[in-house]
């Protein structure tokens, strides 16, 4: 890092990002609660390097994705939309239907919205790993427990 006189933006270099990989267990855990948490670690705004036009953040993996917990009466009114791009094609899910098939897309829902939505936010939406079991394929990058 090197700051001249003249330099009025500090910019990070490539080398001097550190990306880890964390490990959030999401049991019992609220679902928006979580995903502030998991936003800001994949932005890497947790960190002193933190550039918000750039990739600092670090590798997330969710596990227990399908005993999440929700407040209020979302779990019957809460409302899943997609669109097929063609007149009339919106198509409707309800939480307890989302949650009995893919309950990964929830979280990974939940986290998106929470992530700027520009061009860098498919890339660090990447970085975002979730299983509904406790088990992950990630066990090779060693993956620091993350408290929530």
């Amino acid at each position: 890092m090197k700051l001249n006189k003249n330099d009025k933006t500090f910019l990070p270099q490539k080398s001097e990002i550190n990306k880890k990989w964390w490990l959030v267990d999401a049991d019992g855990i609220v679902l928006g609660r979580l995903a502030t948490k998991v936003a800001d670690v994949l932005r890497g705004k947790n960190k002193p390097l933190f550039t918000p036009f750039f990739d600092t953040g670090d590798f997330v993996v969710v596990i227990n994705a399908d005993k999440i917990k929700i407040t209020g009466r979302k779990e019957e009114q809460k409302k899943y939309y997609r669109h097929s791009g063609y007149m009339g094609g919106i198509k409707e899910t309800s939480y307890e239907r989302m949650m009995a098939t893919h309950p990964e897309r929830v979280v990974v829902h939940a986290v998106k919205g929470m992530l700027p939505k520009n061009k860098l936010n498919k890339k660090i939406l990447t970085k975002l790993k979730v299983f509904a079991g406790s088990e992950h394929k990630h066990r090779a990058q060693n993956p620091q427990v993350m408290a929530i």
